[in-house]
């Protein structure tokens, strides 16, 4: 398949947040690629399901084995109905779903040297050594990419030989990934001891010897633990493998120095010692077994009783949800998932949401992700919620629904709610567990109560590529793609959705006077806009298609010829400022008008686009005959000034200096007005950034390239449009599968009891650069006043009491528990007690019972079964920046 065939079949839809990561071009050698993937256990499975998703061309899958218990652990596409089956059968018909485009075969026979010659890129897991270094040693001498990875319990490794010739088309500066951890064979603990010990000095880079002494202790951990299988480690190192084959298909970012080993023995405890019962950890003839062998059966037990919300179920949420299926989180007993997200399925997420199939599309998230996890675990007790985690739904995710919940697991693309979530958190005192991911970088972090900081992220995302700029840049000075870009995404709402609003508004009114008052309201840029849309070139409602075309074709005109000429009278190319610096100098780009051309595919683009939107909305049949609208452009004269709005050439002053309208502006709205709400409502369009058929991202993309070129900026392509103007996050699979692999990592911590600081870690990744890193958390600060000492996690818990506690009775309890004197207590922003008060209130205050206090301040009582109000306080002789822990009053 050639490089033009790729393009013609590329699903650019489907593949579009994965498009912004690699380009298409590495995409289009992904889709023509071979792959042979050998060994279907856990790891092999991660590899097949991150190719599949990202859309490699051939996949063929070789592992005759039968399967085990041992291989459900972390093993997705095989269940107890497989037991005995080939692996590789098995696997096939579900790996196939996950992406009609890539062709998933099987090889039943032995792997020779003609077979390896059909492929770009072999791939080794559960190997033997003879084997690897045979088919090594073929594949580098024709030139053939070789892969071996390999994981035993908590530890991995991962090699790669891409050939001495082999070129990075893309490379990246940063330095190879390395990790540094113990590797060994699946051996009784003693005898790899024993051949650890008969090793040779280990040398160093000049030939010297290394005294070190050998860690009998670390040596016999890993050997005892090797024959685990879980799915954590799996998926991590399934992910950075399936990102090594597509740098060796797509050439895209710099492989792998050959070797990466990787090792979580931190998931053991650290103040027992491992495996004294070998009975806890033998053999079950369950699903589990792969992970009882490295944790034991009671730690199995106390993972199925957990119950954890999981807020978001989008890539990463459908990644965490697959771990919890595997590793049996809340599978048995009391426990349980709640998984709680409000989107619906979207046709873009299939390349990486691998819980989510075509049919699923516009069903619920969160009800898509539990019935296909409840399929991979069938005794996995999931509960779907389709409300948000915000402020709104308090009385949905309260007091009573997090008593319940052991844990959290958040899976957010903002920092909003990241932020929000974290703080109900610290609020419940549950450990989060939280990551995210922006193209090829992801982090997975932990937040345990009392043990370490919380979660201090960026306050929002105002600081990324998508925040707003200043209205007069955007409107009349841009100086870069996003500013016209911005321009454009305005342009949309001002002429399809604020416009016909408006209009439907005024229908509904049946009374100008209120609609005129909401026009009053607007600035002059909004109202100009509103100007463009009822007035224009049409002076009554659009009819026909032909119609719609003359609007179009006005509006171009208005925009990117007469509204650049208007716009040069008020300031022109040798305008100088009273310093004598002239006006249109750097960041200004002096504009220059445009003349209409049928024949420059941007011209037509926009015309296109913009009629078949104002037909849209008006509830008219639109045309993609691009032929077609060449010819009637011919027929059509050129809109003039005069034709286009009568009142344009006085009101460009008045957007730009936002002034009052006058009457007389008004008074013409309206007349307007009047005839456009004759006839059926109009139909206000949202923006759809994942709808190609659909002309919005054809109209941002037209509009924002033509006003590029009347201020001589450098445009931005389609999909560069689509994915600022649609505030889109690059994501590929692997990094997805990476991060939720790390968070399983730490899940373990988490469930299996009190840790140390040590114990934990936060993790960065940039699988583009070979870049990851593990860290222990910061510890929580301590903060002091006085003799009191506090962290984060404090809260000061006062019970209500039968009958209730007066206000007088808990600024004592307060004062006793402090040891100074508070001075005042608030309710949010509602003040309960303040000591500054003058006796009569502080005596009206004192006698009353706490919630009837708050009652009277705030006009709120407590909300039916809520458990505690949380109350802040000031003491005598605090600083400003004191914050005191709050205090919990339980009801």
């Amino acid at each position: 398949m050639n490089v033009l065939e790729t393009s013609k079949l590329l699903d650019e839809e489907l593949y579009s947040r994965q498009l912004y990561v690699l380009g298409l071009p590495a995409m289009q050698r992904i889709q023509g690629a071979k792959v042979l993937l050998s060994g279907l256990q856990g790891l092999g499975a991660e590899i097949a399901k991150n190719l599949v998703l990202m859309g490699v061309g051939i996949l063929t899958l070789h592992d005759p084995h039968p399967t085990c218990w041992s291989d459900l652990a972390a093993q997705f596409f095989l269940s107890e109905q497989d037991l005995g089956r080939s692996r590789a059968e098995a696997s096939q018909e579900l790996l196939a779903k996950l992406n009609g485009a890539v062709q998933v075969c099987i090889h039943t026979g032995d792997i020779t040297e003609d077979l390896l010659l059909d492929f770009q890129v072999v791939v080794l897991t559960a190997s033997k050594l003879e084997e690897q270094l045979k088919v090594g040693t073929f594949c580098h001498k024709h030139g053939v990419c070789f892969l071996v990875a390999d994981t035993r319990g908590l530890v991995g490794q991962l090699f790669c030989d891409f050939g001495e010739d082999f070129t990075v088309e893309d490379p990246t500066e940063a330095e190879p990934l390395r990790a540094t951890i113990q590797h060994i064979s699946q051996v009784d603990a003693e005898m790899v001891v024993g051949l650890a010990q008969a090793l040779e000095p280990l040398k160093g880079t000049e030939g010297e010897s290394s005294e070190e002494q050998l860690d009998e202790a670390l040596v016999r951990t890993v050997a005892l633990s090797s024959a685990g299988s879980l799915s954590p480690i799996a998926t991590m190192l399934g992910a950075v493998a399936a990102q090594e084959v597509l740098k060796a298909v797509s050439k895209k970012f710099m492989p792998l120095d050959q070797w990466l080993y990787f090792d979580a023995l931190d998931c053991l405890p650290e103040d027992e010692e491992p495996f004294l019962n070998p009975e806890d950890y033998a053999p079950r003839d369950c699903r589990y077994d792969g992970q009882i062998a490295v944790f034991g059966a009671g730690f199995q037990k106390k993972l199925s009783h957990q119950h954890y919300l999981l807020v978001g179920a989008g890539a990463i949420g459908c990644e965490l949800l697959k771990g919890f299926a595997l590793v049996g989180l809340g599978a048995g007993g009391s426990g349980g998932v709640t998984v709680a997200d409000m989107d619906h399925v979207e046709r873009s997420n299939l390349s990486r949401q691998f819980l989510f199939r075509p049919q699923d599309i516009g069903r619920p998230k969160a009800e898509v992700a539990a019935e296909a996890a409840h399929h991979l675990n069938s005794n996995l007790k999931v509960t779907p919620l389709t409300y948000p985690l915000d402020p709104t739904t308090e009385h949905i995710y309260g007091d009573n629904f997090f008593s319940n919940v052991d844990g959290v697991a958040a899976a957010l693309d903002s920092f909003q709610a990241r932020h929000y979530v974290a703080a109900r958190c610290t609020h419940y005192l549950k450990p989060l567990l939280e990551a995210g991911t922006n193209g090829t970088r992801g982090s997975a972090c932990v937040f345990m109560p009392d043990v370490t900081d919380v979660y201090r992220g960026p306050a929002s995302d105002a600081d990324s590529e998508d925040a707003s700029y200043p209205v007069c840049t955007v409107r009349y000075f841009p100086s870069t793609a996003k500013h016209t870009l911005q321009w454009a995404r305005d342009e949309f709402e001002g002429l399809f959705h604020l416009s016909a609003e408006t209009i439907k508004r005024y229908q509904q009114e049946g009374h100008p006077q209120g609609a005129l008052i909401s026009l009053a309201d607007m600035d002059g840029p909004q109202v100009l806009t509103l100007l463009q849309v009822v007035l224009g070139v049409l002076r009554e409602r659009p009819q026909t298609w032909r119609d719609c075309v003359l609007w179009a074709l006005g509006h171009w005109q208005l925009c990117f010829h007469y509204g650049i000429i208007q716009l040069l009278r008020l300031f022109p190319p040798d305008k100088v400022l009273e310093d004598g610096t002239p006006f249109w100098s750097s960041p200004r780009q002096c504009p220059q008008p445009l003349e209409f051309d049928a024949s420059q595919d941007m011209h037509l683009l926009y015309v296109l686009a913009a009629a078949n939107l104002y037909a849209q909305m008006h509830g008219l049949p639109g045309s993609r005959d691009q032929t077609e609208l060449r010819g009637l452009l011919k027929l059509l004269p050129l809109p003039e000034l005069q034709d286009l709005a009568p009142i344009f050439a006085s009101d460009l002053e008045l957007a730009w200096a936002s002034a009052e309208l006058g009457p007389e502006h008004l008074k013409k709205l309206h007349e307007a007005l009047e005839i456009w709400s004759t006839g059926p409502p109009l139909e206000p369009l949202m923006f759809e950034k994942d709808n190609d058929n659909n002309f919005h991202v054809d109209f941002v993309t037209a509009a924002a390239s033509l006003r590029a070129q009347n201020y001589g900026i450098p445009p931005a392509n389609r999909t560069k449009s689509k994915r600022i103007v649609g505030r889109i996050i690059p994501a590929v699979a692997t990094t997805t599968a990476a991060v939720a692999g790390l968070v399983g990592l730490e899940l373990y911590k988490v469930v299996g009891g009190p840790r140390p600081l040590s114990a934990f870690r936060h993790n960065y990744l940039h699988l583009a650069e070979n870049y990851f890193s593990r860290w222990v958390p910061f510890a929580p600060a301590i903060q002091k006043f006085q003799h009191l000492e506090w962290t984060c996690w404090k809260r000061l818990e006062v019970p209500a009491g039968e009958p209730e506690r007066t206000l007088e009775s808990l600024l004592a309890h307060l004062q006793e528990l402090l040891g100074v004197r508070v001075t005042m207590l608030m309710r949010g922003p509602a003040v309960l007690y303040s000591a500054g008060w003058s006796l009569e209130k502080q005596a009206w205050h004192l006698p009353l019972r706490v919630t009837e206090v708050m009652r009277q301040v705030t006009g709120q009582a407590p909300e039916p079964g809520q458990r505690v109000l949380v109350l802040e306080l000031s003491c005598e002789g605090d600083e400003e920046d004191t914050t005191f822990p709050p205090v919990h009053y339980k009801l």
